[in-house]
């Protein structure tokens, strides 16, 4: 055998060898959402009780870097679930598609609030959505007045409402490939930022503008990005009473011994008003399943099963023990069927 056809043999052999190795795999890879992390936890380790499946392996990357993540490919060197704190986008699906993710099934598991908390030592407040675009924007309108936008001049929460505490400005909150972060964004930050008539305005004239002008976060302090550890933020709140933190209610709820939600727009963040509506920062909580993994890793299905079971995610369920606000009966009702029958998104 000459070197060349020696080279190919050793590289297919290890090809092989590699190849088989993966095949191994034999226990589910789940990446994704900090938020949807402690509900996936649970039903992993009670997965991994009552069958005899390994117990899931879970990593907290964030929404937007799981998705990343989930679609870079097909085969068991990548994830097979990925959980998110928000919908998946229509150019992640794209991106999903051009490298071979092309049957993608979503499982909406249940509600969850956002809310702008702080230790439970420091007094309680009630703030607006608009108070908090003016407050994190990184351009807000000009307080002298005119239909023009200013670097965000706000210092102190009085400077923004005389009824607000005169302390510094100082929120912490999640970086951007969070899906806490995009839907604080999108239902605190622009909800406030469209109070503003001639920024509203922009919506039809320059969506681009508008979007800028509302998403984007000052970046001199006044919002600190605190990774995706929310435990993080916690302890800097227990040690700065002044400041405040944004994350999803179910982590406020577990956390009550040392931190406390604050109200928005006169309602507290409580399992009963984000269930029932009435507080208006909510949003829906998903993961997601590559359909092509499933029968090739054992377990997929025998994991859903379990997560949309009514002990796990109905009314009564070990989830909503644990801070998630359940699903209304018709809606639950399809989510079990499409995950029966693992039916992917269209």
């Amino acid at each position: 055998m000459n070197k060349a056809k020696f080279a190919i043999a050793v590289l297919s052999a290890a090809t092989i060898g590699s190849a088989y190795a993966q095949s191994a795999r034999d226990y589910i890879s789940i990446v994704g959402s900090s938020t949807v992390y402690p509900f996936a936890t649970v039903v992993a380790e009670q997965f991994g009780k009552s069958t005899q499946f390994k117990t899931p392996k879970i990593e907290s990357t964030g929404s937007g870097g799981g998705i990343k993540l989930f679609c870079a490919g097909v085969g068991v060197e990548h994830p097979d679930i990925t959980n998110a704190s928000r919908a998946i986008k229509a150019s992640e699906l794209e991106q999903c598609a051009a490298n071979g993710v092309k049957d993608v099934i979503e499982v909406k598991i249940g509600y969850d609030g956002i809310s702008v908390g702080h230790a439970k030592s420091a007094p309680d407040v009630d703030l607006t959505r608009k108070q908090l675009y003016m407050a994190l924007a990184k351009q807000v309108p000009d307080p002298k007045g005119g239909d023009a936008l200013v670097d965000n001049p706000y210092n102190t929460w009085k400077d923004i409402d005389a009824s607000l505490p005169a302390i510094k400005i100082e929120v912490l909150g999640p970086p951007p490939t969070s899906g806490t972060r995009d839907a604080f964004v999108e239902l605190v930050m622009e909800e406030g930022c469209s109070e503003f008539p001639f920024i509203n305005a922009m919506k039809k004239s320059d969506k681009g503008a508008f979007k800028a002008a509302c998403h984007t976060v000052r970046e001199d302090g006044a919002y600190v990005e605190a990774g995706e550890n929310d435990n993080l933020i916690v302890q800097k709140l227990e040690a700065n009473p002044d400041a405040f933190g944004i994350f999803g209610f179910s982590f406020l709820d577990q956390n009550r011994d040392k931190i406390k939600g604050s109200k928005i727009e006169g309602v507290t963040p409580e399992f009963e008003t984000i269930a029932d509506g009435s507080y208006p920062v909510s949003r829906p909580l998903f993961f997601y399943v590559k359909k092509a993994h499933v029968g090739v890793i054992p377990g997929i299905k025998e994991y859903l099963a379990e997560f949309t079971s009514a002990k796990a995610m109905g009314e009564e369920g070990y989830l909503s023990e644990r801070g998630l606000i359940p699903l209304p009966k018709d809606e639950y009702a399809k989510v079990v069927g499409n995950a029966k029958t693992l039916t992917a998104m269209k």
